[in-house]
């Protein structure tokens, strides 16, 4: 019966991989039909609708309003992709890049006309109508403007604009009957509150209603119900949250504090190409190919278990990226090779419990259910604390950090999922058919413990000498250049150039005879293309060029492709990442650490486990932004990806440390002291620790040697994370954790 039953469970197995095999495997980014091709990539790997647009006025608004606009439409877009950008080009426009959309002009009528929002009286002071209700074909109730709107500013008429509405946001209530209702509340500026409270004390002493006017009509008459003298108000209808937060949406962007018109708008191409793509599934498919020869050569039956089981996992997280409409970015990416390799992870600290079950002279079945157990709380508590980081990060991050919690967080939930009941329901079925012989799953040979914490002053000592290395090389770079890192134009903007070739070339042609050329202008490695699609027209993003530079551009391809120079224009552009995401940014990974302190705190009831935690944790941050001064990488959007990629993956090593730290605590003596017991539990997770870093090295080293140039920056200090994250968590993390016991011992007891 049971070998009956561990057949099927096989043969669904073998048709589930091979049904999602198929859906999966059709190709991401191509035209083909399946789950995989229908995955929604960003404007790095796939392109999207660019608009332009341009404030209006004859005066050119302040550096100061143009930065608060970018940053509200930043949040509006957001509503379309995570991955969207705003960044301003020139003086007074503002360039807006959506990835994953072809149809410009739908965009451009759902976000209207930016920052054309007023409040108007229902009547003017001789009591003429302003607008009126009318109903349209429906038999909805519209409202109908009765003059134009710049007579009705110019008679007074309109006593709030956009720019007097703080914020927007769809809520819940509680109505006078106790029900609850969807709501717009509406809060004013300082400035406005003054103008809000004069205008409803107006309205409600006529009983009027008090227009919001955007974009050519009325989108809201609410009937004034009593004078609001706070500045905040509430707007109330049959809404349901929807139809809120379209409102809502709609008066944010209304009030903005610059107004825009559409200068133009076009389709643009993959800022980093097909080619990008198809080195990185090509990278992630010899990448796990080797990982499952490793797998199967280290742990035999349960690596044969495990193998089928993150097969099932990449396939699932290709199908679930599109069910969940995920935009995929390189970043994104960045969070599904966490994943793998936390997924391996998993794995791996099972399989060691099985080994020492087995040596401890169980059978494969006990073996098999006692591993399972005493492995789960290392994986839950490791994976929920990265999980944590991928929450936090999803709330309180915006852009591409978004877009990387996302995938991270999928992909934890997913690899515990394939880890925990996928491989145990495998090597069980494995048992069933007759694979019962211990030497199949491998037995644990004793070691003796490595005195790891006899070495911390070593250690520690070396640790501080690579940071304080990497502050006096930034030092140094920030007194010959200016900064202390080599930020690209993500961070610091730069200069775009926009080139019409005499023929339609490929973006493999632009990578190889165009962007070589203009790099040795740059002195810099880092140029972004674009094409227009339609058109021979190219954009090409570097950093900031003088005249003299510009002039070289112009001349390099009008020598060498006959470009009309007439056709070649250059502007300045701002940073994609303004300076209240980079904030926002640093003070999600900040909340993500002290939630995960928290954590580690409340698990371990050891606050010390956690401090522990963290500081290996930026210990690990602070050694790679050291390579990143020393080896002058570029620092862009990938640079977020590593960081939080790192964050995620060196809270989980250490995790697993301290869990059989917490394990030997209880069953070990403690008379010659704790050192001997922290000693053996690293050696008792050295192999875990050594394996899982080493397959999720491979993974990212292979990104590195068949990636393009951008996933090379991207991939080489990720590895450089990986090793550090291995180092730290086992010969540092257990040291500290002493360390910190012997200081706080009267605190923590």
């Amino acid at each position: 019966m049971k070998k009956s039953r561990a057949i099927i469970v096989l043969i669904v197995l073998v048709l589930l991989l091979g049904g999602l095999g198929y859906t999966a495997t059709e190709g991401i980014g191509t035209d083909r039909s399946g789950s995989a091709s229908d995955i929604k990539l960003g404007l790095d790997l796939a392109g999207g609708v660019s608009i332009t647009y341009q404030a209006v006025g004859e005066e050119k608004p302040s550096s100061e309003d143009m930065a608060d606009t970018i940053y509200k439409l930043q949040k509006r877009v957001e509503n379309y992709s995570t991955e969207a950008v705003v960044y301003q080009e020139g003086d007074d426009r503002i360039n807006i890049e959506i990835p994953g959309v072809t149809d410009a002009n739908a965009i451009l009528a759902e976000l209207g006309k930016p920052g054309s929002l007023y409040f108007i009286y229902e009547t003017d002071e001789d009591g003429n109508a302003n607008y009126q209700a009318t109903m349209d074909a429906s038999g909805n109730v519209v409202y109908m403007l009765t003059k134009d709107i710049d007579t009705i500013v110019a008679e007074g008429s309109a006593p709030l604009s956009g720019t007097d509405v703080k914020d927007a946001q769809a809520a819940t209530a509680t109505d006078n009957m106790n029900n609850s209702e969807v709501v717009v509340d509406l809060t004013m500026t300082t400035e406005g509150t003054k103008k809000f409270a004069d205008a409803t004390t107006r309205a409600y002493k006529k009983g009027e209603t008090l227009g919001i006017y955007y974009d050519g009509q009325i989108i809201s008459a609410p009937r004034v119900q009593a004078a609001l003298t706070d500045g905040k108000a509430q707007i109330s209808g049959n809404f349901d949250y929807e139809s809120a937060e379209q409102l809502a949406s709609t008066i944010r962007i209304g009030g903005l504090k610059v107004e825009l018109e559409e200068l133009h708008s076009k389709v643009v191409g993959a800022q980093l190409g097909g080619e990008a793509i198809a080195t990185s599934i090509k990278a992630g498919l010899i990448g796990f190919a080797i990982i499952v020869v490793f797998m199967i050569a280290i742990y035999y039956i349960s690596g044969v278990a495990a193998s089928l089981a993150l097969t099932l996992y990449a396939e699932l997280i290709i199908i679930l990226l599109n069910g969940f409409d995920i935009t995929l970015t390189l970043p994104g990416i960045a969070g599904i090779i966490l994943s793998v390799g936390m997924a391996v992870d998993a794995n791996v600290i099972i399989f060691a419990r099985i080994r020492e079950e087995l040596a401890e002279g169980r059978t494969v079945k006990t073996a098999i259910d006692i591993g399972f157990k005493k492995a789960q709380s290392a994986i839950i508590d490791g994976n929920i604390t990265t999980l944590i980081a991928a929450a936090v990060l999803a709330v309180m991050g915006s852009g591409t950090v978004k877009g990387f919690a996302y995938t991270l967080a999928l992909g934890i939930v997913l690899s515990m999922f394939t880890a925990m009941v996928v491989t145990k329901l495998i090597m069980k079925a494995f048992f069933a058919l007759g694979l019962t012989n211990p030497k199949l799953y491998g037995v644990a040979r004793e070691r003796k413990a490595v005195q790891f914490t006899k070495k911390k002053a070593v250690f520690f000592t070396a640790s501080l000498a690579v940071i304080i290395a990497g502050f006096v090389f930034m030092g140094v770079n920030k007194a010959q250049t200016g900064n202390p890192l080599n930020y690209s134009l993500e961070f610091v903007g730069g200069t775009s150039t926009s080139v019409t070739f005499n023929e339609d070339m490929s973006l493999a042609d632009i990578d190889s005879r165009v962007v070589p050329l203009i790099e040795n202008i740059t002195g810099d490695g880092n140029v972004q293309t674009q094409k227009i699609d339609g058109t021979n027209e190219v954009i090409f993003k570097t950093r900031s060029l003088t005249q003299e530079e510009r002039e070289s551009f112009k001349d390099a391809m009008t020598d060498n492709f006959e470009v009309d120079g007439e056709k070649i224009t250059a502007e300045t552009i701002s940073s994609t990442i303004s300076n209240e995401m980079k904030q926002e940014s640093i003070v999600a990974v900040l909340v993500a650490a002290v939630f995960m302190l928290i954590y580690v705190w409340l698990r371990f009831k050891d606050v010390r486990f956690g401090a522990s935690s963290v500081l290996c944790l930026l210990h690990d941050v602070l050694v790679v932004l050291t390579f990143y001064a020393v080896a002058k990488v570029s620092v862009g959007t990938t640079f977020i990806a590593c960081m939080l990629t790192i964050v995620g993956y060196s809270i989980n090593a250490t995790i697993v440390i301290f869990d059989r730290v917490r394990e030997n605590m209880r069953s070990m003596s403690q008379k010659d002291g704790l050192e001997p017991i922290v000693d053996t539990s690293i050696t008792q997770t050295l192999s875990r620790s050594i394996f899982t870093s080493l397959t999720t090295f491979i993974m990212v080293a292979m990104l590195y040697i068949f990636g393009v140039t951008s996933v090379k920056e991207f991939a080489l200090p990720l590895m450089v994370g990986i090793l550090c994250g291995a180092y730290s968590s086992v010969c540092i993390a257990g040291s500290l954790w002493l360390v910190l016991r012997k200081c706080f011992a009267k605190k923590n007891k």
